[in-house]
């Protein structure tokens, strides 16, 4: 499994790019699959609902499923959080696995970057960034500068460069 990851400070647009890479890798007749880090105190669980429930009994994992999806929620109690790689051993294979987040994780990954949001590159500290994604010029950068608007120039060199 290929993997390639999106990483960038909070707004500079990883969700907006990723969910705009899905559908034009996928067109290209590529299975993806994505995993996102979140915060620490994320739940997609709701209270009042049965597997809400289990797991505030205790229940260390809990399956839901139906004709459509199923989704399995692992409750980490006094354990630490899973590392990358335990991750990704747990998903099914695909083509290619993109990973939104994990910033500090050793993986080759392209930095999305507006320079409107006030944030430093990421890029000069991290040699696992391979590209630069940014609405604006970045002169003078020692990786590849895209338009972070071009969706399929984006693609075309994730794509070269997870092979």
């Amino acid at each position: 499994m290929r993997i390639f990851g999106l990483a960038g400070w909070s707004g500079s647009g990883k969700t907006t790019l990723m969910v705009r890479l899905i559908p034009e890798i996928t067109a290209r007749g590529i299975t993806v699959s994505t995993m996102k880090h979140a915060h620490h105190t994320f739940d997609i669980d709701k209270p009042g609902k049965d597997s809400y429930e289990h797991r505030a009994s205790g229940a260390t994992e809990v399956l839901v499923t139906s004709a459509n999806r199923w989704a399995l929620m692992h409750e980490n109690r006094d354990v630490p959080e899973p590392s990358v790689e335990d991750m990704i051993h747990r998903m099914s294979p695909v083509d290619l696995l993109l990973i939104e987040g994990f910033k500090h994780h050793a993986h080759p990954k392209l930095e999305i970057h507006r320079p409107a949001i006030g944030k430093a590159l990421l890029q000069p500290d991290d040699p696992n960034i391979q590209a630069v994604a940014a609405d604006a010029p970045m002169p003078s950068l020692k990786v590849p500068v895209l338009d972070l608007n071009d969706v399929p120039a984006i693609a075309d060199f994730i794509l070269e460069a997870a092979s």
